[in-house]
């Protein structure tokens, strides 16, 4: 409502004195303000806040009168009264120095735009010249207690207990009447008046009085402490005419304050709370409507230690109270008790350091003009050692001109305030829209931004004439919906500064509004109005001066589409208007639609295509718009459509607050008999002084389809006699849209009260159009509480938004000399919102009303935002009940329970919301939910893992350890099986944690590890390879097989504390799984689980070489893997059968495909849902671990097919920039004397003279890489080959050779099968499964004969080696197939394949290889610092061989 921002200011008073001021009191518009202080009156403007005038009492008169104590203004500002100390008014009259003379003015530069065009434009930006002159002194003979000023009477309460009422002007003759207090009659209520109780007067006056308007009477503290209420029976003021009541049960009152508008009386008590109270209407009797206190609950040290309340003080606009107390303080409350802020708490009352600070004392306070600024009058104490302290530091400052001390000063707080306050049209806005004194404060996001894609206005509103489209931002989204992106995108405003040039003439800022998209502002101060528009960043003013000050707004402002409606006085006709203006066209009356009114206007508002005006002759009238697009400025038309007198019902224009036309009925839409009906203007809500009364359509009489009657005659419907619907309502909010799917919210109404809190009230329907039930009532009013003040409802969003004082302490202002703003912490208004659809759900399970809550909740299950308002209520009603001291005779948590169990998040909401309540609460949350043994089995089947984990913490404590082992037990086989290693993980030190008694909590994950105790993967990883040794040791074909053999699980132990039964079990189950994964031969998951979990799969397939780590069926195996790692299976092209790449002139050598370096471990990136180990290295390929041999081994694979020297070698290559040197494939292939632009497919020969590529060897160089697949695999499967060698398992590095087609691997291996050690039933494995490849590769898959017939040697050396009866001579030998037609020219080296057939998945047939031609499709780099020569001459000994054609 109202929020302070930034430090208060420090206004210094030039004149030279010792005296404090005490007492403020502002003029009737608060333009000027009377400021005493002992012997002196003056005068402050309010913008420039300046002294203008100043009275010093002389010594002679002071002796006399006594010093001044209060002051009180004349209605029209042109005489002030002075109580003094001795019983005496002084009257001052207020004297203007006459058209052209100003105290302050501005000046222009020469050649300004700002120039004098019409009279009076300069003066309201200047201070005016002012004198005061006094006149003849009124001797009331006993000290003034309190002044009042009427209309044309000023009430004076004098100490002998008389009420002295003066006139203004005429004070001689019959100027002066005194009654008695002790003659007027005191009662309870008025109907008791004559008998009942009556006070006994005696002795007693009156302390503090001030005259209510619309209530008619006078609020009186009298000096006893009691409350009382006087009536005056008649228009005069005589004894014998006044009538009183009093507040029971109060005797401590010690001020009074009334708000006229909602005709309230706030009582300052010696307890330090303020009592409300309001007239009973039918009684005359006070009653207390609410309390404004502080709670011990916020302000545990200091609720009862304020001591008596000094001052209330009503905003100009009625909506706010500031109270201060004697011991210091400010607290700002809502009308209805909500409140806002008090500096008794948090940065107010404490420094940085913790030390509290003295509070601010107060000794009066006065709002400046509309509420934007706070004139406070510090109490001497604190203000006389400031002032001291600032004159040493004048004087140790550098030599100054001796100047007069200068008075101390007023502080002068600054405010701003919501646009509901004083524009309450806002309220079907779903923004929030604050200003202050110059400046917008807006919620909506960036114009880009603002619109959902089904907003339908945005295209009405960039017509052809408007200035310009929106400017698209730097940061555009894709059209969301507006509620949440942009309402809740982030805490900052957008600010808006008003335009300096309408500010100057026109301020204070009055109404303010914004339109539904929010990206349109309109602002009117004392003449004219502005309006701003987001999409253009501009301001429109009226061009024509004279026209802007010709017209004051009186009814506020709104918006309906891209026009502006203003009501509106016209000083011209002296005439009140109706005027609306077109947004995109210029600001001129020439372009607006203007409809007379024949009553002043008091509240504006819009719904739909209709206006609803609230006159002051307590008549509302709607009026419709429509849009005419004929001419070329788009123009409306205004019809009335109807009249409403409401002035029975409405005893004052001023109390009506707010008035909006609505489409709520208490039917919910069901009865009516046109159906489109639902949507129109069903009812006027109206709040009266705080009740909320609703006047529906009366639908009693016959009704007429719309279609049956002319358009021209269409008669309304009247309205049903008003409603009540609730009370101390502050605001309203409604809206005119509809969603089937959200009735329930969108349909309701909304109201803010206060300190109760909101309340909705809400339509109830039948479900599925069943027909409703006669005793459900179709609307029902719920209350609830929130901790923000609501500023606007985002209806289908289920969202409150707010806004809140925030503080930002500031030290460098502290020391010895601390000025009296350091006391105060910068603040700063930030946004906030809140969820009440928890409350809302609640309330309906209360009153038994599951059925609609669930229709509720389903409606809005798919928000964001809708698990936390789950988990909120179970915990709100879950606090209340388990914390209840006494039994709770009908409890709702199980109602609640069973009511989420219809959401499938009913399993993840109750587990979080017991890892957010304490231990404590645990059992009877269970007791109600379920056992969360059951809950976590039920997660388990529900395949949610992440959740069962969190009931794995909840058994722990509530169960003995062997209950949480077998249930972690169980999900960390599931995790396993599932690949989610993040919990594998989490779990593994879980069981741990069990294990060796650690109860409390699980073993924070460890930050760093040993290599030693990570398990084989991470062993590997962390070996330093040279790259660089030459690969002559692999010549030999042999191995020392017991290093690679005696590697067993031992080096990893050395990290565990002794061989734990826990480790043990987990080990176990670990193993388990890799038995499992083997069995099933799933590699790729074998690897990303060695990897991810550190298993020590090396060790592990040692002690398994001979059990599971056998293969059974190699084709089976081999088709796996090519299916786990997407490796395509080769294939032969057919268009080469010709090929040039056979013919010996060229034959590139093909290398591997080039990519970027992975940087870090693929298998740990193999899945998008995995998490590198936490001791993963940053920056490893798999092949910084490859050991010698392996290095060996590929150093030869990528020479072994290269043959006798050729006329030409030219060698194709990809090279990329910055390749790192260790990187898969990175290194390039390039002889010494060649030279290639990076990044291009080039053919160099030893002659640097390139050669073109034809089609067909294009084609071949396509096909080689259409027979490689992804890169990552290749690393993979490299990978798990290193593992395999190093723990001797040669039947998976067999397979895992062809499946590379790596003959070098497949050399190796059979190379180690021939030593000693191994067994005869690998070697048989080996053999057998060899032969059933080949067997299908003949049938299945022609591709890899090309391949076997490259390993023929090595393979007719293995079977070589068996017994003669398994030995198959035709095994291994090219098959030659009928269907495939030799071209007569094929020569030896030739490359042939039939095209795959009838889509059957199999290469048809092959043509026998000869010579091979095609490359290692793994080709290493060859050493850079060996020569050609050199390479070849190695090639040949490695035994470089012919495949003849048999």
């Amino acid at each position: 409502m109202y929020f302070l921002t930034g430090w208060p200011r420090r206004l210094m008073c030039p004149l030279k004195s010792a005296e404090e001021p005490f007492h403020i009191q502002p003029s009737s518009q608060r333009f000027y303000f009377a400021l005493l202080s002992e012997t002196q009156l003056s005068i402050w403007f309010s913008r420039p806040s300046v002294l203008i005038a100043s009275y010093v009492e002389s010594a002679k008169a002071v002796a006399q009168f006594g010093f001044y104590q209060k002051a009180e203004w004349k209605p029209d500002d042109s005489m002030i009264a002075v109580a003094t100390a001795k019983g005496y008014v002084l009257l001052f009259s207020v004297l203007g120095a006459g058209d052209d003379k100003n105290l302050y003015e501005p000046i222009y530069p020469k050649g300004s735009p700002r120039v004098k065009v019409t009279p009076g434009y300069k003066e309201e930006q200047c201070a005016p010249a002012l004198s005061l002159e006094i006149k003849k002194p009124v001797d009331l003979e006993a000290p003034v207690t309190s002044l009042q000023s009427l209309q044309e009477e000023l009430l004076v309460c004098t100490a002998d207990g008389y009420l002295h009422v003066l006139h203004w002007d005429g004070l001689g003759g019959n100027g002066r009447k005194a009654i008695c207090l002790t003659a007027v009659p005191f009662s309870l209520d008025l109907q008791s008046a004559r008998g009942g109780p009556s006070l006994d007067l005696e002795g007693v006056h009156i302390r503090c009085v001030e005259y209510c308007e619309t209530l008619d009477g006078f609020a009186v503290v009298l000096s006893d402490g009691r409350l009382g209420f006087i009536t005056p029976l008649s228009s005069t003021i005589t004894a014998d005419q006044l009538q009183g009541v009093w507040a029971a049960d109060v005797s401590d009152g010690t001020c009074v304050a009334v708000n006229n508008k909602y005709r309230l009386m706030a009582f300052g008590c010696a307890s330090g709370s303020v009592l409300v109270y309001m007239i009973d209407t039918t009684t005359g009797s006070m009653q207390l409507s609410h309390k404004l206190e502080l709670t011990p609950k916020h302000y545990p040290d200091i609720y009862n230690k304020t001591g008596p309340v000094k001052l209330i003080c009503w905003s100009p606009d009625y909506s706010v109270a500031m109270v201060t107390w004697e011991c210091g303080g400010l607290s700002l409350w809502s009308v209805f008790g909500a409140q806002l802020i008090c500096t008794l708490g948090e940065d107010f009352a404490y420094r940085s350091d913790g030390t509290k600070k003295d509070p601010l004392k107060i000794s009066s306070m006065s709002w400046g003009a509309e509420g934007y600024h706070l004139w406070v009058l510090p109490a001497k104490p604190v203000r006389r050692r400031t002032q001291e302290e600032q004159e040493k530091e004048e004087m140790t400052e550098e030599a100054q001109m001796t100047t007069p001390s200068p008075q101390a000063g007023i502080l002068q707080f600054h405010f701003i305030k919501s646009a509901l306050t004083v524009n309450p049209c806002t309220s079907n806005q779903e923004q929030v829209l604050l200003h202050g004194e110059d400046r917008l404060y807006l919620t909506c996001g960036d114009t880009a931004q603002a619109h959902s894609s089904s907003d339908t206005q945005h295209q009405q509103r960039l017509n052809p004439h408007d200035e310009s489209p929106p400017h698209p931002h730097h940061h555009l989204n894709s059209p969301l919906s507006q509620g949440l992106s942009t309402l809740l995108g982030h805490k900052h405003w957008h600010v808006v500064q008003i335009h300096s040039t309408y500010l100057e003439s026109n301020w204070p800022i009055r109404f303010a509004a914004i339109d539904t998209a929010g990206q349109c502002m309109a602002v009117a101060g004392r003449r004219g109005f502005a309006h701003y528009s987001l999409y253009t960043r501009k301001w429109k003013l009226f061009g024509n001066i004279t026209q802007e000050q010709n017209m004051t707004v009186t009814g506020g402002l709104a918006w309906w589409n891209d026009f502006v409606v203003v009501a509106c006085y016209n000083f011209i006709d002296q005439q009140e208007q109706l005027r609306l203006y077109q947004r995109s066209s210029n600001l001129d009356n020439a372009f607006a639609s203007v409809t007379k009114l024949h009553s002043d206007t008091l509240l504006l508002n819009v719904f739909r295509d209709v206006v609803i005006l609230f006159r002051a002759d307590c008549s509302i009238c709607l009026y419709s718009i429509e849009r005419r697009s004929n001419s070329p400025n788009p123009t409306v038309s205004v019809e009335l459509l109807q009249e409403v007198s409401m002035s029975r019902y409405i005893p004052h224009p001023a109390l009506v607050v707010s008035v909006t036309l609505t489409s709520v009925r208490t039917e919910t839409g069901i009865t009516l008999k046109a159906p489109q009906q639902a949507c129109m203007a069903e009812s006027i809500m109206l709040n009266l002084a705080g009740q909320l009364i609703m006047l529906q359509r009366d639908r009693s009489g016959p009704q007429v389809r719309e279609k049956e009657t002319p358009a021209n005659n269409k008669k309304l419907l009247p309205f049903c006699p008003p409603v009540v619907l609730a009370q101390c309502v502050e605001n309203v909010w409604t809206t005119c849209r509809s969603d089937r799917k959200k009735r329930h919210l969108l349909e309701a109404l909304w109201l803010s009260c206060g300190e109760a809190g909101m309340k909705v009230w809400m339509p109830l329907f039948p479900r599925d159009h069943r027909k409703p039930h006669s005793f459900l009532s179709r609307r029902i009013m719920l209350p609830f509480h929130i901790n923000i003040y609501p500023l606007a409802v985002l209806f289908e969003d289920a969202l409150v938004l707010g806004a809140t004082n925030e503080t930002v302490l500031y030290d460098g202002l502290q020391g010895s000399s601390e000025p009296l703003e350091a006391l105060f912490p910068f603040c700063t208004v930030e946004r906030t919102s809140q969820i009440y659809l928890h409350h809302i759900l609640r309330q309906l399970l209360v009153r038994n009303l599951g059925e609609q809550a669930l229709m509720l909740a389903q409606s809005c299950a798919s928000l964001p935002y809708f698990p936390h308002v789950m988990e909120l209520m179970v915990h709100v009603v879950l606090e209340e009940e388990a914390t209840s001291r006494e039994p709770i005779p009908d409890p709702l948590l199980p109602t609640v329970a069973k009511f989420i169990t219809e959401f499938p998040l009913f399993l993840q909401t109750i587990v979080h919301c017991a890892r957010k309540t304490e231990y404590a609460l645990w059992n009877y949350l269970f007791a109600a939910v379920g056992n969360p043994k059951d809950l976590f089995e039920e997660c388990l089947m529900a395949q949610d893992l992440d959740t069962a984990a969190s009931y794995l913490i909840i058994l722990q404590n509530m169960e003995v350890p062997a209950v949480s082992r077998q249930h972690a037990t169980l999900l960390f086989n599931t995790a396993l099986e599932q690949g989610k290693w993040d919990l594998c993980r989490h779990m593994i030190r879980f069981l741990k944690a069990i294990g060796s008694g650690e109860m409390e909590t699980p073993p924070p994950t460890p930050t760093t590890q040993e290599p030693s105790s990570t398990g084989g993967f991470e062993f590997f990883r962390n070996r330093s390879i040279s790259l660089s040794q030459s690969a002559d040791s692999v010549s030999t074909g042999k191995f020392n097989l017991q290093k690679t053999f005696s590697m067993p699980a031992g080096p990893s132990n050395k990290g565990r504390d002794g061989e734990c039964a826990e480790n043990m079990y987990i080990d176990m189950m670990l193993w388990r799984h890799a038995r499992h994964l083997l069995e099933q031969v799933r590699l790729r998951d074998l690897g990303c689980f060695s990897a991810q979990l550190g298993f020590e799969l090396i060790g592990w397939l040692c002690r398994e070489r001979n059990r599971v780590a056998r293969v059974d069926d190699y084709v089976l195996a081999l088709k796996k893997l090519h299916k786990d790692f997407l490796w395509p299976f080769p294939v032969i092209p057919v268009a080469n059968l010709s090929s040039p790449l056979k013919n010996g002139r060229c034959r590139p050598v093909l290398n591997t495909l080039l990519l970027k370096s992975q940087s870090a471990d693929s298998l740990l990136n193999s899945d998008m849902d995995t998490v590198p180990h936490p001791a993963a290295p940053a920056n490893h390929t798999w092949m910084d671990g490859l050991s010698q041999r392996s290095k060996d081994m590929d150093a030869a694979s990528s020479s072994s097919n290269r043959h006798s020297p050729q006329t030409h070698d030219a060698f194709l290559s990809l090279l990329t920039n910055k390749v790192e040197e260790y990187s898969i494939g990175s290194a390039t292939d390039l002889t010494e004397s060649s030279s290639v632009a990076d990044g291009d497919w080039t053919m160099v020969d030893e002659n640097s003279s390139t050669l073109n590529l034809s089609q067909a060897e294009l084609e071949h160089i396509s096909m080689e890489l259409a027979n490689k697949g992804p890169h990552k695999s290749q690393v993979q499967l490299r990978y798990l080959l290193h593992v395999f060698m190093e723990a001797g398992c040669l039947e998976w590095c067999v397979i895992i050779g062809l499946i590379l087609r790596d003959a070098n691997v497949i050399k190796q291996a059979i190379a180690f099968l021939a030593s000693p050690e191994v067994p005869v039933e690998t070697v048989q494995s080996v053999r057998s499964g060899l032969l059933a490849v080949d067997a299908w590769t003949s049938t299945d898959c022609l591709g890899y004969k090309a391949f076997l017939n490259v390993i023929q040697p090595h393979l007719q050396q293995l079977l070589a080696s068996a017994p003669a009866e398994q030995a198959q001579p035709e095994a291994f030998q090219p098959s030659a197939c009928p269907s495939a037609k030799l071209s007569a020219g094929e020569g030896p080296g030739g490359v042939a394949s039939a095209r795959p057939e009838d889509g059957g998945g199999r290469c048809a047939a092959a043509a026998p290889l000869g010579l091979l031609t095609l490359p290692s499709l793994e080709s290493k780099p060859v050493n850079e610092d060996r020569t050609p020569d050199q390479t070849e001459e190695q090639t040949e000994e490695e035994g470089a061989y012919d495949c003849t054609l048999s």
